[in-house]
């Protein structure tokens, strides 16, 4: 078996193009749905709180798995680029949904550091991401 330098050339081009997005689709995402939320997780974070740890990484979870899928099923930049946003902006209504209709006090409860409100959002998120990841038909 011979080693086709052409074709592996060829593939880690398409390779980094489509992680080199995926990439910046993900910090797109995670600056967008900081802005969403009514705390601050980078300084609660930084503060040692686990909680924000905890429910911004669900989020970007959440993100990760559809945004994988769409690169998987794309036919193109733009399209991906699409679904991303998609996805991005259903993760941040499922948000907005939480901390209004169902979690009211979640803001003050993750600025606490109460673990059960942060494993019940980024769980949330985790589904969500799931739900969407496989909703992506063509």
């Amino acid at each position: 078996m011979n080693f086709d330098i052409q074709a592996f050339q060829q593939g880690a081009l398409a390779f980094l193009l489509a992680f080199g997005s995926a990439g910046l689709v993900l910090i797109a995402f995670k600056y967008l749905y900081q802005l969403a939320t009514p705390y601050n997780e980078l300084k609660l974070i930084r503060d040692g709180n686990q909680c924000a740890a905890v429910t911004l990484g669900g989020a970007l979870i959440g993100f990760a798995i559809p945004v994988s899928m769409s690169l998987s099923q794309a036919h193109s930049l733009a399209e991906f680029v699409a679904w991303a946003v998609l996805a991005g902006i259903i993760q941040i209504i499922t948000f907005i949904i939480v901390r209004t209709l169902v979690v009211k006090d979640l803001a003050a409860r993750i600025e606490r550091g109460e673990f059960s409100v942060a494993i019940y959002l980024a769980s949330i998120s985790i589904a969500v991401g799931l739900l969407n990841a496989a909703s992506m038909t063509e």
